[in-house]
């Protein structure tokens, strides 16, 4: 188990802090401070994105302020002093509406937001068949592309487990 750096972690939750403070000003200058020029945005397919810099970001929310009078909280936040993820919640008083999801984040080594992908509390769409984010490397970051084999021990205890509900 590797120590956490307080220190970059307090920096790390400042910067997501800022972020959100950003997002609820409108502010280019606040998203200046904390969104690395080249800050990709990632979303769940059909909701745009991924948004490509700090100026694409800034323009999606500062539009959502002016068109839908949004607001947004941070609702929980776990970080280890590498990355970061939260729950929030988005809420458009100008059209009655709010949707709850999460974010994880990536930093450069001066504490700016370099990676943003958001994954929303809603439900699977069953017409694909990976429900995943738009544009977002999965292959390049190493996550797995396909059901990963079960070691022995797994597989035995399963298929005992599946034979035993078969008779419930």
């Amino acid at each position: 188990m590797s120590t956490i750096d307080e220190t970059r972690r307090d920096q790390l939750m400042r910067a997501v802090h800022g972020y959100f403070r950003a997002c609820n000003a409108a502010s280019r200058e606040l998203f200046a401070e904390v969104l690395a020029p080249d800050c990709v945005h990632y979303f769940p397919p059909g909701t745009g994105g991924p948004y490509l810099g700090r100026d694409a970001i800034a323009d999606l929310w500062i539009g959502f302020v002016r068109d839908k009078g949004s607001r947004w909280t941070i609702d929980r936040m776990v970080c280890d002093g590498r990355e970061l993820v939260v729950e929030w919640t988005h809420f458009k008083p100008a059209v009655g509406e709010h949707i709850r999801g999460s974010e994880w984040y990536e930093f450069d080594a001066a504490g700016m937001i370099t990676h943003i992908w958001a994954h929303y509390a809603s439900p699977r769409d069953p017409t694909r068949a990976a429900n995943e984010l738009e544009g977002f490397a999965y292959a390049e970051r190493a996550y797995p592309l396909h059901a990963l084999a079960l070691d022995a021990a797994t597989t035995a205890l399963r298929e005992r487990n599946l034979a035993g509900e078969a008779g419930a």
